[in-house]
């Protein structure tokens, strides 16, 4: 589906972000991708895509630096010729009472899960109206429609992605980009196993599955 395409993915060294890595290449699209240190998970990520026949390059970057992230789509459309798909996947959860929330703890996670978003969809929406359209797709969590009962800036910058990704798809849908958001529940990556039993146990009994989902479940 996805031959002649190339994909820049944030936050694919592991968890959801390798898995929608991993699935775009298996359809055939060229992947660059980003963590934020050099990692032996990073490493590994970039020769499992290899491993599939696709072009491949892998980039440290502070996606939340917009002037970082506009050398890194540089870089990238220099390295690839093009960006067709733009996959916001970097964030963070915090599980923190509302009390015990420090200014720092706060810009941690506007500047990852909503900051971050803004800057890599500004970043590339002069090239993808050059080229004729893209896609461009942000991660966003069920918790932005339920709430949770911790760490109440998760939801809140995820509720900002979707407040994000509704108004740009009004302003770049007619340029041919269509801007997405996909909502996971509770998904099996190293974030949720983070998260305190008393948090994850009443999300679990919201789903008709009664069950966790997996990382490949929301690439595919």
């Amino acid at each position: 589906m996805l031959e002649g395409k190339v994909a820049l993915v944030t936050g694919a060294s592991r968890g959801i972000g390798k898995a929608v890595a991993l699935r775009f290449a298996a359809e055939g699209a060229a992947i660059a991708f980003t963590h934020v240190t050099p990692s032996a998970a990073a490493e590994q990520t970039e020769q499992e895509i290899a491993a599939l026949g696709v072009k491949v390059k892998r980039y440290v970057a502070d996606a939340a630096d917009y002037a970082a992230t506009e050398a890194l789509v540089a870089d990238v459309v220099k390295e690839f010729g093009r960006i067709d798909i733009l996959v916001n996947n970097a964030g963070i959860s915090q599980s923190i009472p509302l009390e015990n929330y420090t200014d720092e703890d706060l810009d941690k996670i506007m500047d990852l899960n909503i900051k971050a978003v803004f800057t890599c969809c500004k970043a590339v929406a002069g090239h993808m109206k050059n080229n004729g359209g893209g896609c461009i797709i942000n991660t966003s969590s069920i918790v932005s429609v339920y709430g949770q009962g911790l760490g109440c800036m998760y939801p809140a910058s995820k509720s900002a992605v979707n407040g994000l990704t509704r108004s740009l798809s009004r302003e770049l849908g007619r340029y041919g980009i269509r801007v997405n958001a996909v909502a996971p529940g509770v998904t099996r990556t190293d974030m949720v196993a983070a998260l305190p039993e008393s948090m994850v146990a009443p999300l679990l009994q919201k789903i008709p599955l009664a069950r966790m989902g997996e990382a490949e479940d929301i690439a595919n």
